[in-house]
């Protein structure tokens, strides 16, 4: 049986022409006009799919079987076309049979040619035009198919489109920037097959994300954290650096601390009591002459210009290697309530930066095990929506994590990421052998970690090992602090 794109080549119907008239009928539609108007950095991200739809529309074409009757009747007329006059006359009998068992729709314009004339009698120029005739017959048919076919492929397209514009529309605002790149990507994303309960979450705390544009902020500036680069100058002479430190002075401003002196204005009361007493005197003035008599320290602080040298370097504000985000997300019991709210609603600033700069962003969440969720995935959406269902109740297993992100670093694919823990690191101590790979990276790999820190009690001793440690206290004169200076 043959194909329906085979029966159009045959009968040199433009099945090309259709499909096209076909797409630029759906973009004429209201819906997508109105759609572009509000969107427009949606518009050229959407007319890039039109490739992959006349591709699978032709595919679609090129897979649908022509109807059993058509097939025999097209099959039966290039067989009886290539015959003499003298054989298609002697085929005409079981010719009109075959086309009323069909029930053909040429079967009616047969028998009106045939009634003016006598079959056996058949001139070659009726001959010519029966064969027209007929040969038209099966292009209407054919065409009426493919209309048909290309009218439920438009209604698909159509629901498709209604989804993605649904999908993104509401989406654009939390994820994407006023750019093609973004809106390009975040369009892709979309073929999704989620309701619209399903996104409501990510709309939930990209709302949320707006009333904290301190996270925004600092999701920006740890983006752009590798632009700039200091390269100095081979065999480049030093230069004169002048700075002001701050360095203690003898210049007496404020109670620093007791020692032991001979000055008597700053003596301790119990001095003064032994001094006192005719038992303790001398023992006052031997301890006066020795310089051991217990007295307040004064001291103050001043600041001073110190001048240094070294080398001449320069500034380089050229774009660097900009790799995947690997986040590590503390799930931890301590990470609950507001602290997770903060953690999730940050996810979505990085996976907006990453959206606007073309970066996988992948998500570790990490308590007694390490769960991944890819959210620039074709099904990122979809992986989003789950990450943020996510409930904050585990323990910290932050060695664990770190251990995971090391190994992902190994593969070629990211080679250049960042990684970036977001918790409050109050947790254990860090083995060893996890500190020494994190080194080994940092040092031979140029990898970069940084730390979000979402308390001030971390333990410094955890935070000493990143690149970058970004602050954002959730603690509540912190929060107070932020909304007093919004």
């Amino acid at each position: 049986m043959i194909s329906l794109e085979t029966l159009s080549a045959l009968l040199s119907v433009g099945e090309a022409e259709l499909i096209e008239d076909m797409i630029l009928a759906v973009l004429a539609s209201p819906q997508l006009a109105a759609f572009f108007e509000k969107f427009p950095s949606l518009k050229q991200a959407m007319l890039r799919d039109m490739p992959r739809w006349k591709a699978e529309i032709s595919e679609g074409m090129r897979n649908t079987p022509v109807p059993a009757a058509l097939d025999e009747e097209f099959q039966l007329f290039q067989r009886l076309q290539l015959l003499s006059l003298s054989h298609f006359i002697r085929e005409l009998p079981a010719l009109m049979l075959t086309l009323t068992q069909l029930n053909s729709p040429f079967l009616e314009e047969a028998e009106n040619q045939l009634n003016h004339t006598d079959p056996q009698q058949l001139s070659t120029a009726q001959h010519t035009l029966f064969l027209q005739r007929w040969r038209l017959s099966l292009t209407l048919q054919t065409l009426t198919l493919n209309e048909a076919l290309l009218a439920q492929q438009r209604e698909e397209l159509l629901a498709e489109l209604q989804q993605r514009m649904a999908l993104s529309g509401q989406l654009a605002p939390v994820l994407s920037e006023e750019d093609e790149t973004s809106a390009g990507r975040l369009w892709d994303m979309s073929k999704s097959s989620l309701q619209h309960g399903d996104y409501e979450l990510i709309v939930k705390y990209g709302d949320y994300l707006a009333q904290q544009p301190e996270l925004m902020k600092l999701a920006q500036q740890l983006g752009r954290s590798r632009e700039a680069k200091s390269v100095p100058t081979q065999d480049a002479p030093l230069e004169t650096f002048r700075q002001l430190v701050r360095e203690p002075d003898n210049v007496p401003e404020e109670v620093n601390g007791i020692h032991q002196g001979d000055d008597v204005l700053r003596l301790l009361p119990p001095e003064l009591a032994a001094l006192s007493i005719s038992e303790l005197e001398l023992e006052f003035y031997r301890r006066l002459v020795e310089k051991r008599l217990l007295t307040y320290r004064l001291q103050g602080d001043a600041w001073h210009e110190k001048v240094t040298q070294r080398p001449v370097s320069h500034q380089q504000h050229e774009e660097q290697p900009r790799g995947p985000f690997i986040v590590c997300v503390d799930t931890s019991g301590s990470m609950g309530g507001f602290n997770e709210r903060c953690a999730k609603a940050f996810c979505l600033a990085l996976l907006k930066v990453a959206l606007a700069d073309r970066r996988r962003c992948y998500i570790m969440l990490f308590a007694h095990d390490v769960v991944g969720y890819e959210l620039t995935a074709d099904n990122g959406l979809e992986q989003a929506i789950r990450f943020l269902s996510q409930r904050f109740r585990g323990g910290t297993d932050l060695a664990g994590c770190l251990d995971a992100v090391v190994q992902r670093m190994e593969g070629p694919q990211w080679q250049d990421a960042d990684a970036v823990v977001v918790s409050d690191f109050i947790a254990q101590r860090l083995p060893d052998n996890v500190t020494a790979a994190i080194k080994a990276r940092q040092l031979q790999q140029q990898q970069r970690f940084h730390a979000v820190a979402m308390s001030s009690h971390g333990k410094p001793g955890i935070l000493r090992i990143f690149d970058h440690i970004w602050r954002f206290d959730t603690g509540l004169k912190s929060r107070l602090l932020r909304r007093w200076q919004r």
